[in-house]
């Protein structure tokens, strides 16, 4: 009975509505007075049954709810016949708990549409070679998909067959296609806008990235902050001190009307809703736009923010290095490039790499009598001709000559942050090429960002020489730069910032990061980062885009800020109902439970501000 009950719940709120309304126009109307008096006497007994349910199912686990002090108002308006004020409080407490939930819901909508755009089947390819629907449950690791036009993707894998363009808003925020070919990552959720591809599935299930991204988006709004653990306390102590003021207020001046007045103003309806609400706006609008903030004990932390710390590789550099400056000495350039490319194609150092992609097409020449020198390159016969390709180092080895031209261009490259790349055929030389990790684009943009919002420090603390670091330095204007640093230099680093009393966050990558992502206040990861950095830390910033850091830090603060603001409000209307109702005249039940209604819905619908949150660039 009392299940079915408590689902009828907004059923009972409309009659009860009907039943006040034909009581008033029963009276103004028609002057029946018996009429009015009954559908009002209805219209409260049915209104107060599953507010009086929600009391004694609270009572059994020992908590002193909102709505005992509602009941026992309301009992007690009953018995002194006072039935407009019953069946009007009734009604209101009812049609407020609907408009809070129907609220509510829409707060919740970011984590319902990503639970939606989960995609539900795939076309695995049978024994047979052709390919059958089945539920993504059956996908296991390692079987090929077919993925057509405007489907989902149905799990993380890797492109082996095709070419397309897909729409990953769902997992990075950002709606403009990428383009994929074969040995492109595409991710669950995502969406083929053209084009036909064949993937191999690596993650399935739960363990793909839009899962973790559902699994992280509703742990965090589950999550309690310390602000919601105090109001939980404080709410806890605060309905049983409005009883016990209510029965003093009774003993006192024996007006039992006053005393009930008291018990339904001084429910802090609004006080208990208002900061779980922007905490869920707030972490909503993060998935919204590729930004997962794990739990709202983060955003307080990340609000206060005052210094971040950045690794260099992959988070303030794109983390491959390319050919950054190139110098050539001498004739036979071409067939010198051609030399060195052929040296080069037969390493898988990052530096040959980066080297290749510069040279491009090539005539490759057969490579005798390699031998690696350890920290300086790599001499080979090709084509019959002496060549060595590596540092300063080994070219005065092999005795290389060097002009006062080369030396000049040698120390402006080094100073640029360039790795060397020298190339000498037959003991001259020919290609000096310097390599380096590009910045990433309109980072110092961004970086400037966070200094209007109010981050005092950023500092860069990279396992690369300290040479290269400061030249990153410079270009982005850094507060400071410290190079060759272990991971135990930079978690030691980062608690001695902590210890002075400083507000740390750390971006990283890799799992050299995963300790001072851990130890500082707030771990921000990249979202293509290692999964140890990404579980390790509180924020992830997905498909490090570097852009949805200043998004996540404006996103917090304003979160912080509409908590403020609610329990302002709230606080607020709680104070100024008493008041009215010990110092003025026109104060009643009724409306004091409209305006106690009326002040749930404002902290609801600023809270859902949040959702339209965006910082403007």
């Amino acid at each position: 009975m009392q299940r079915r009950i408590l689902r009828n719940k907004n059923k009972i709120a409309l009659m009860s509505g009907i039943l006040i309304v034909l009581a008033f126009v029963s009276k103004l109307a028609l002057n029946n007075l018996v009429v009015f008096e009954a559908a009002l006497i209805i219209a409260s007994i049915i209104g107060a049954a599953p507010i009086a349910i929600q009391a004694y199912q609270a009572l059994r686990v020992k908590v002193v709810s909102i709505d005992l002090l509602v009941t026992i108002a309301v009992t007690g308006a009953f018995i002194i016949r006072n039935f407009e004020e019953s069946a009007i409080v009734t009604f209101l407490f009812l049609f407020g708990a609907y408009l809070e939930q129907r609220t509510l819901n829409k707060t919740r909508s970011a984590i319902k549409e990503l639970t939606e755009m989960a995609p539900e089947s795939a076309l695995k390819q049978m024994e047979s070679g052709d390919f059958a629907e089945v539920g993504v449950d059956e996908v296991d690791v390692g079987d090929i998909l077919l993925v057509k036009t405007g489907a989902k993707v149905p799990v993380d894998g890797r492109v082996v067959l095709g070419e397309g363009s897909v729409n990953e808003a769902s997992i990075t925020g950002e709606s403009i296609p990428v383009g994929k070919e074969p040995g492109s990552q595409v991710y669950a959720g995502t969406i083929l806008d053209n084009g036909t591809i064949q993937i191999i599935a690596e993650r399935v299930g739960e363990d793909t990235t839009f899962g973790k991204i559902i699994e992280l988006v509703e742990e965090a709004q589950d999550s309690k902050s310390e602000a919601e653990r105090f109001i939980d306390r404080f709410a806890k102590y605060y309905t049983p001190a409005v009883l016990v003021i209510g029965f003093l207020v009774w003993l006192f001046s024996k007006d039992v009307e006053l005393a009930i007045t008291i018990l339904v103003l001084g429910c802090p309806g609004a006080l208990v809703i208002g900061v779980p609400v922007s905490n869920v706006a707030g972490i909503g609008n993060g998935a919204r736009h590729g930004v997962l903030l794990k739990g709202s004990e983060v955003i307080s932390d990340f609000s206060k923010l005052d210094t971040i710390i950045f690794d260099k590789t992959g988070t303030l550099t794109v983390g491959n290095p390319s050919v950054a400056d190139v110098e050539y000495y001498g004739e036979d350039i071409s067939e010198a490039l051609g030399y060195l490319a052929s040296v080069e194609r037969e390493s898988d150092h990052p530096l040959a790499k980066a080297v290749l992609a510069e040279i491009g097409e090539a005539t490759y020449s057969p490579v005798e009598n390699t031998e690696v020198v350890k920290g300086e390159g790599i001499i080979a016969t090709v084509n019959g001709q002496r060549v060595a390709v590596g540092n300063v180092a080994l070219m005065n080895r092999e005795q290389v000559t060097l002009s006062e031209q080369a030396l000049a261009d040698i120390e402006r490259f080094e100073q640029g942050g360039n790795s060397l790349v020298l190339t000498a055929v037959n003991g001259e030389l020919k290609v000096l090429m310097g390599v380096r990790d590009q910045i990433r684009h309109g980072i110092k943009e961004e970086l400037q960002r966070l200094r209007k919002l109010g981050v005092k420090n950023l500092i860069m603390l990279s396992g690369d020489n300290q040479g290269t670091v400061d030249v990153v330095s410079r270009e982005l204007g850094l507060t400071e730069a410290h190079g060759n640093m272990l991971p135990e230099d930079k978690a030691a680093y980062v608690k001695q910032l902590i210890e002075a009393g400083q507000i740390v966050a750390f971006v990283g990558d890799g799992v050299n990061d995963s300790p001072s992502l851990a130890l500082a206040h707030i771990g921000i990861a990249m979202g293509t980062g290692t999964d140890v950095a990404i579980e390790t830390s509180d924020v992830v910033l997905m498909n490090s885009d570097f852009s949805k850091l200043p998004h996540a830090l404006g996103l917090t603060k304003a979160t912080a800020r509409n908590m403020k603001q609610n329990i302002a409000i709230a606080v607020g209307v709680v104070l100024f109902l008493l008041a009215s109702v010990l110092f003025s005249e026109w104060m009643n039940m009724s409306i004091g439970m409209l305006v106690h209604e009326g002040s749930i819905l404002a902290v609801i619908l600023n809270g859902m501000r949040l959702l339209r949150y965006g910082l403007r660039k």
